[in-house]
């Protein structure tokens, strides 16, 4: 499994109404220091449908400006209609969305 299938692998896990940080999803994958491969795997997704990368926020519950499939508006919108809470405009309410742990890929 390469790399970024076992990206895709750990952001299938992330239930629906909750979100997990790029950090949290590297761990998944065996190393915390591959955050900013997470993001660029995310950032290519072959099937954003099947894949929820919309879950996946900075560390601080932030979404990305750089969703690529609409931008952030776009991503808290999704996260939205999964019952996801916002804490302001761009940040989810860490504390009680962000999934505790990812299991192991």
């Amino acid at each position: 499994m390469t790399t970024f299938e076992k990206v895709y692998e750990a952001v299938k896990s992330i239930p629906e109404g909750s979100v997990a940080t790029y950090g949290q999803v590297a761990e998944a994958i065996g190393s915390r220091r591959l955050s900013r491969v997470v993001g660029y795997a995310l950032h290519v997704n072959p099937e954003p449908g099947v894949i929820p990368c919309h879950r996946v926020v900075k560390k601080d519950g932030e979404v990305s400006g750089a969703f690529a499939f609409g931008g952030g508006r776009r991503q808290a919108e999704l996260l939205r209609e999964e019952g996801v809470g916002f804490v302001d405009e761009t940040h989810v309410d860490m504390e009680r969305y962000r999934v505790p742990f990812l299991p192991l890929v």
